[in-house]
């Protein structure tokens, strides 16, 4: 280990008075990468590869600093799936270059959103490789870069400012996915609680010293699967389409991603807990099939999918998206709850294959080596698996254990019985080529601003899972003469583990269940880990740091196919248009802001023309949720494009184009390739009031 790591456990010793200020900035930057030819990651369908774009993805940064001194708290919230072990580390050797040790891991905190429509290839793990076919480093990069410039931006921009905190209910915007797992805790403890999902969101606005509005966090536990895995356009989802409806009324007249108002709208303990509120359904019959098995009379558990509230699933995803926003813009109007005192962090790197967990004085149980029992292999109602493995397995199947045991090898009899009741599927942890297929080490980590404390945690604890971790670090909180900490969890940080369920739900061996990698006691030992980060920020101890996790030497490694040169069809050229627009439409939906744009990063604009000027205004971007690009590839080296904008009502009449921006690959010679920039144009239509 070398000699020069930061104090893993940092605090701000001078308490800051109430009337003080933290210094505070915001940052966001674009993280798509690209969005044509590359796995989608979420559903693990290989099927599942992008073929446009609906809406960018982006990385929102927030620093909050002490008005003097060195301590601050960085979260970034990723429009991506989750973060990877081999994404934040990159980060952090990016930030220490430029930072020096201003920006380390214990005070950088990196979430994912986990929208299940962003590209894949960005994890060092094999497992992760299968599905997105190796890595991929145009999408690494893109999600690098990002979330790199978004703390660029927010450092850049820091200013003198307040927080404040709130808390309210979201209403009819999640079901539990798997509510016979649920049934499965103490009837005590579900007592407690009004529902089986956590209904509540915490928002932290953000403020100036003179009151001119930042940003905002918000956490809400909700799984950002409203687009399904029949999609193949790169988009943020719900709580995607929540910051974008907010950043849009704060950036007025600014087109998506452009302004200075930032949104994130955060992942939380959303491990079972999806936004298909009508619940799941037999998709051949139309009966319910909310059942333990979560599976059909015919067609077994490949039938059963869960209905979100639209007709579709971008309708749905607007419906889950505006309800999310609706409630935040409320508790962010009414935010009142100043927060303020002391800034620190802790954090450590932790063996989870081998943590020793004191149940209690005199019973001490440890987690296992990773490994995936059969019923993750069967999904779940946001998206089916294969071969029709049925949740709920909690024996395995001889036909496919062979076959594991001569394609993998059998799970050793120790794995195995650390692990029971889950029957292996995958025995991961005894995996190890070409590199390990999951990890060991494991980040853990907390940030404290002031009274609001964010747990970062490595993957999707459920309902049970995340009460029961907020209210045990909570517990040490008050124990050690802090009351009335604001506990939040922030979900898919830092290093990607899968689930964690209770003791309770992991007997019953649902999809969460199987997906819980380190065995039954999972949850308790992250609940020692995280009281021992409390600890340490209270008592302002030390920390062992732990062991350091790996970064293998892997640049490229893909089975994605390679992009050739490419050629117009016969009498056409690149941009050419192949079906035309109609010459007149009418609006449908709901007002529109504009404002010009340079258009060299997007595929798309839409434009208006403009009388006064006599010149083309850009009024849409390719990030906005009304527009649509499809990209499709044809034989020959040729691919088409196809660009639709659905006209919200208010749009104002006129004198409308939509323009295509794109790269083609030509040969020079043998060697020398080059890329080729080129555009298309619509013709000229007009748009009618109604």
């Amino acid at each position: 280990m070398p000699t020069d790591l930061p104090c893993v456990v940092t605090d701000c010793t001078n308490n800051i008075a109430e009337e003080a200020k933290y210094l505070v900035g915001v940052g966001r930057a674009d993280c798509t990468g690209p969005v044509a030819q590359v796995p989608l990651m979420g559903y693990a369908n290989p099927n599942q590869v992008g073929g446009g774009l609906l809406s960018r993805l982006y990385s929102r940064a927030f620093i909050v600093a002490e008005p003097k001194g060195s301590k601050r708290v960085v979260f970034v919230s990723a429009d991506i799936g989750m973060v990877s072990q081999r994404v934040r580390l990159e980060v952090l050797k990016r930030l220490r270059s430029k930072y020096g040790e201003l920006y380390r891991r214990d005070n950088v905190i990196l979430s994912g959103t986990h929208t299940h429509s962003g590209p894949g290839g960005y994890f060092q793990y094999t497992l992760f490789w299968i599905t997105s076919k190796g890595l991929v480093q145009p999408a690494l990069s893109s999600i690098v870069n990002g979330i790199v410039k978004s703390i660029d931006i927010a450092h850049e921009n820091m200013k003198r400012g307040r927080l404040f905190i709130n808390r309210g209910t979201v209403e009819n915007s999640q079901i539990n996915r798997s509510p016979f797992s649920y049934l499965a805790n103490p009837e005590s403890e579900r007592n407690r609680y009004s529902s089986n999902t956590d209904k509540e969101m915490v928002l932290l606005k953000m403020v100036d010293e003179d009151g001119h509005e930042l940003g905002l966090i918000s956490w809400f536990a909700v799984h950002p699967v409203s687009m399904n895995n029949s999609n193949h356009l790169v988009n943020s989802d719900n709580v995607g389409y929540a910051s974008y409806l907010f950043e849009q009324e704060k950036n007025k007249g600014m087109l998506p991603g452009e302004g200075s108002f930032v949104a994130a709208f955060a992942s939380s303990n959303l491990g079972d807990v999806s936004p298909n509120t009508r619940g799941p359904f037999c998709a051949n019959t139309g009966e319910s099939c909310d059942n333990p098995q979560s599976s059909c009379p015919v067609g077994g558990a490949a039938m059963c999918m869960a209905k979100g509230p639209g007709n579709d699933m971008f309708e749905s995803t607007r419906i889950i998206g505006q309800n999310i926003y609706l409630k935040a813009k409320e508790l962010y109007e009414k935010a009142s709850q100043e927060v303020t005192g002391a800034l620190s962090s802790a954090h450590q790197w932790v063996n989870m294959s081998n943590v020793a967990v004191e149940l209690n004085a005199t019973h001490t149980v440890k987690t296992c080596k990773p490994a995936l029992g059969h019923s993750f292999a069967a999904g779940t109602i946001d998206g089916v698996g294969a071969f029709n493995f049925t949740q709920g397995s909690v024996e395995g199947d001889p036909f496919w254990d062979q076959i594991r045991d001569q394609l993998l090898g059998e799970p050793s009899n120790e794995t195995k019985a650390c692990h029971k009741p889950k029957p292996i599927l995958f025995n991961t942890g005894e995996m190890s080529r070409p590199h390990p297929w999951h990890p060991d080490i494991v980040d853990v980590q907390i940030a404290a601003i002031g009274s609001l404390a964010i747990l970062a945690v490595p993957g999707e604890f459920t309902t049970m899972s995340g009460r029961r971790l907020r209210e045990a670090v909570k517990s040490e909180f008050d124990s050690h003469g802090t009351p009335g900490m604001n506990v939040v969890i922030a979900g898919l940080c830092n290093v990607y583990t899968h689930y964690i369920t209770t003791y309770e739900e992991y007997q019953v061996q649902r999809y969460e269940a199987a997906s819980t990698i380190y065995g039954p006691h999972t949850l308790s030992a992250y609940i020692q880990l995280y009281r021992g980060l409390a600890k340490a920020i209270n008592a302002t101890q030390e920390l062992s740091p732990g062991p350091e996790p790996p970064l293998f030497n892997v640049t490229s490694v893909t089975l994605l196919p390679s992009l050739g040169t490419e050629s117009a069809p016969a009498k056409k050229t690149f941009g050419d248009v192949l079906e035309e627009v109609r010459q007149e439409y009418q609006e449908v939906r709901k007002p529109l802001n504009s404002a010009p744009l340079t258009p060299q990063h997007n595929f798309l604009t839409v434009e208006r023309y403009s009388n006064i000027s006599s010149s083309w205004r850009v009024v849409l971007n390719d990030a906005s949720w009304d527009t649509r690009f499809y990209w499709s590839k044809g034989s020959r080296g040729q691919s088409n494009v196809s660009i639709e904008w659905h006209i919200p009502a208010g749009t104002e009449p006129g004198v409308y184009r939509l323009r295509y921006f794109g790269h083609y690959k030509k040969r020079l010679s043998f060697l020398r390739v080059i890329t080729v920039p080129f555009e298309g144009s619509s013709s000229a239509f007009h748009i009618t009031a109604p």
